[in-house]
């Protein structure tokens, strides 16, 4: 019982980082063209990643998301001690990206830490792999698609306002980077709270079947109240910031002004929305960099700084192998303890 506690806080703790690892997805392009202050950008994002909360609840029906993780390891190989190692994992690795400034995966991390840790205990028949792989695939296809998306808005949108005096159509274009970032914080909220749901659900299906209090027989008779706590603290992640990535997204790439600002997080969010339909957990780091790429590109392929992309890229594919790495290890030395 006190393990399944420890899991849930840690998982929580996780979701917070989450959140401030990720602020920058949502709010780089706004601070960057200085529609918002960096502590109003912050507020804006973390208000609309808990309003996704009622949006999943009582719009959607449901956290198909949640489901999703909750599957990635076989629910008899799934024990407490793994879920914690995964966790604890998933926290450093973070840490170590946000510390270096990389917008890596946070999604990722958690699906790659899980992995891991129930490899180690069980070998890859623990895993399920076809889950894994529709998830991997993901770090290539979300940025794509988000890139895909963001070029033929940015194409359509330059040809409809072409004869716009320029200084009405950056005045709007401002007004309107309200909206988007506030469409992309309802993806992002979506999107990552129902990773760290999906976790707490496995740890407490896994309690269930040791008989421990708190314990839940499915995903479906998953309480309100963690979901409840996984969006807000999200939330209160968020408005914690995370500054060193919020420089790497909102300049480093490419330069965006504010019409280039609302196609990115708009076709963030669009990417968002199609992977929650399809109830696939993607990394929002990929869907914005995606998004902020083929705006960019439009300009002028030498418009985006390929070297910053290619590091990143190199990172997003690191993240589930180091994940499991790092959690395999922690399995291993928290094995000889508990």
């Amino acid at each position: 019982m006190e393990l399944l506690i420890i899991i849930i806080a840690l998982a929580l703790v996780f979701d917070y980082i989450n959140g401030f690892h990720d602020a920058a997805n949502s709010i780089a392009t706004i601070v960057s063209t200085k529609v918002l202050t960096p502590f109003q950008a912050v507020i804006w994002a973390a208000f609309f990643n808990f309003v996704a909360f009622f949006i999943a609840k009582y719009i959607i029906g449901g956290f198909g998301i949640a489901n999703t993780v909750s599957k990635t390891v076989y629910e008899q190989y799934i024990t407490l001690p793994i879920i914690l190692s995964g966790i604890i994992g998933a926290i450093v690795w973070n840490l170590m990206t946000w510390w270096k400034g990389i917008p890596s995966s946070s999604s990722h991390t958690l699906i790659g830490a899980f992995a891991g840790a129930a490899i180690m205990a069980n070998g890859f028949e623990a895993i399920h792999i076809s889950i894994v792989v529709e998830i991997a695939l993901f770090i290539f296809l979300a940025p794509i698609i988000g890139m895909v998306i963001a070029f033929v808005f940015t194409v359509l949108v330059l040809h409809i306002s072409k004869r716009a005096h320029p200084h009405t159509a950056e005045k709007w274009f401002k007004r309107l980077q309200l909206v988007s970032s506030a469409l992309f914080s309802v993806g992002h909220g979506l999107n990552d709270s129902q990773k760290v749901m999906g976790i707490i659900a496995a740890a407490m299906i896994s309690a269930h079947s040791m008989g421990l209090g708190m314990g839940i027989n499915s995903i479906s008779d998953l309480p309100d109240w963690v979901a409840f706590s996984c969006f807000a603290a999200i939330s209160f992640g968020t408005m914690s910031g995370g500054w060193k990535i919020v420089k790497t997204m909102g300049t480093k790439i490419t330069k965006v002004t504010p019409l280039e600002g609302v196609i990115a997080e708009t076709a963030g969010a669009f990417t968002l929305y199609i992977t929650e339909w399809l109830k696939i957990p993607v990394s929002t780091t990929h869907t914005i960099t995606g998004a902020i790429i083929g705006v960019g590109a439009t300009k002028r392929l030498s418009a985006v700084r390929w070297g910053v992309t290619k590091n990143l890229m190199i990172a997003w594919i690191l993240t589930i192998p180091v994940s499991a790495v790092i959690a395999a290890i922690i399995y291993s030395i928290l094995t000889t303890f508990i």
